[in-house]
């Protein structure tokens, strides 16, 4: 999987690695049980600290998309994705809130905006690869 972090974005590193991470998991890129670099290693490579690394790992861990183990390293969860949760529901209805504002502000009509939010929806389930 390729990962590009944009080092002039507002959007923290360590938020558009885990977001990358995720739209990787979504798509099927990376599919349960696939190990992913150490924190060390990934850091090395994308050239940023350590820190940034685990607080994307520990994040996703959180959100119940990776296992962290010290020994065996971080791979992709193994046991099936968790559901959609009322917690899960309340952060994407504050995620959106904030895009939809701030297209309103921008002048998008909410038709556009429900079709944009929608071709990224289906682009990300159709890069699947057949799942």
């Amino acid at each position: 999987m390729f990962i590009e972090l944009d080092l002039q974005s507002d959007t923290p590193l360590y938020t558009q690695l885990a977001d990358q991470l995720t739209e990787g998991i979504a798509s099927g890129e990376l599919k349960p049980g696939d190990p992913l670099p150490s924190i060390r290693r990934l850091a090395e490579d994308l050239g940023i600290n350590l820190h940034t690394v685990n607080k994307a790992y520990n994040l996703l861990k959180q959100e119940g998309l990776l296992q962290v183990h010290r020994k065996t390293g971080v791979i992709v969860q193994p046991d099936g994705m968790p559901g959609v949760t009322e917690a899960f529901e309340a952060k994407l209805r504050r995620q959106l809130r904030s895009l939809a504002a701030a297209a309103a502000v921008r002048g998008m009509a909410e038709e556009v905006f429900a079709q944009e939010s929608k071709s990224v929806y289906r682009d990300i389930i159709t890069n699947r690869g057949g799942e």
